[in-house]
């Protein structure tokens, strides 16, 4: 088994509006989404991120978290898979594409 992040990607949900119907049925295709793969022994790990946090450039720590136009990283997960292929099956699956999200998976160094 090998480690990999995955790392979301998404729009800062402060800039989109969606209706408290639509949070609660993705916060339930997340939550079943874990427990499918949790219980398959492939989630090591992960959190979702707050904004609230600093960039340091140099050095010299700002305010803020880093943003490419309204896009932020939401969140990091850890996985257990045989290799890219499967780590990949596996987040390609998951419900952040429900909000424009979109996820990269990167093998962790041994």
């Amino acid at each position: 088994m090998k480690n990999y992040i995955v790392i979301f990607r998404e729009p800062d949900g402060r800039q989109d509006s969606h209706t408290e119907t639509e949070i609660a049925a993705h916060r339930e295709n997340w939550s079943q989404w874990f427990a499918e793969w949790g219980a398959k022994g492939k989630l090591a790990g992960g959190s979702g991120l707050t904004l609230n946090g600093r960039i340091i450039k140099d050095g010299h720590p700002s305010e803020g978290v880093h943003q490419v136009g309204t896009e932020i990283v939401g969140g990091f997960l850890l996985l257990k898979a045989e290799d890219l292929d499967e780590a990949t099956t596996i987040a390609a699956s998951c419900p952040i594409y429900e909000f424009d999200g979109y996820a990269e998976v990167r093998e962790m160094q041994q």
